[in-house]
This record gives structure tokens, sequence and C-alpha cells, in this order.
């Protein structure tokens, strides 16, 4: 009966070690907050976000939800594998209201930071007048 308990006692701390040091995934963006400036109203303004598994399991992402209607996210939607690259595109269209902007774009996954926020923000302007002919 000492034997068995041993034998278990060994594989447990065996498994237990070799689990250590498995890193879960783990999102790295190039950037976490895009500005668009200046947008003209009623015209749709697109930013990818990129970003890199630095994790040792595949990177899945469940969903991606922004704050509004007026922002509509696409997501890569496979396992990254360990040093993958992935997406998140991010299409903000503006109403016809000149003002600035901020909004959020949620995304939950299985990485070891479980939801993760990025950031758009601008301003939306009124379109030039194109009748306009001077010179800038």
């Amino acid at each position: 009966m000492k034997k068995a308990i041993m034998l278990f006692a060994l594989i447990l701390g065996i498994s237990v070690a070799v689990n250590a040091q498995v890193k879960p995934a783990e999102f790295k963006f190039e950037k976490e907050t895009f500005d668009f400036g200046s947008i003209p109203l009623n015209k749709p303004a697109t930013v990818e976000f990129k970003f890199t598994n630095i994790g040792d399991q595949p990177l899945i992402i469940s969903k991606v939800e922004s704050t509004c209607g007026c922002t509509v996210p696409e997501y890569t939607q496979t396992p990254v594998k360990k040093g993958g690259m992935g997406t998140i595109k991010v299409t903000y269209n503006p109403g016809a209201t000149p003002l600035p902007f901020v909004k959020a774009i949620t995304i939950s996954s299985n990485a070891k930071t479980t939801t993760k926020v990025l950031y758009i923000k601008g301003t939306t302007v009124a379109a030039a007048d194109k009748s306009d002919t001077s010179t800038k």
C-alpha cells in the first residue's frame, strides 16, 4: 500500500512540475489604442489590431464585443498557435453629428488575461466643402 501511495505521489508531482512550466495563451498587441484623428461624418473608418500569441497554449477568442452598434469588430476565428499572429478588425461608422468619440472593444478568450479591452478614439467632423477651391 505504501508503494502505491508513493508511486501516486511521484506521478502527481511530476505532472504538476510539467504543467507549471507551460505558459497559458497570452496576447501581445502591437497597439491597444488607435486614434483615428478627424474622420468625416457618415464615412466608416477601419483599423486592424494585430496580436501575437506569446503563450505556449493555443489562443482561442470566444467573443469580441463593442460598446455600441456603430462599432463592428471582426476577429480571427481559428485558434492561434504559440508564436502565431491574429487580427481584430474594427470598423467605426460615425453618425451625422460631429462629436469626439472613445469606444471600447472587449475581447473574451482563454488567455492568461481572460478579458482584454482595446480602444478606438477620434473626432467626427463635417465633410470638407467641395466648392472650396482655395489652396491651403
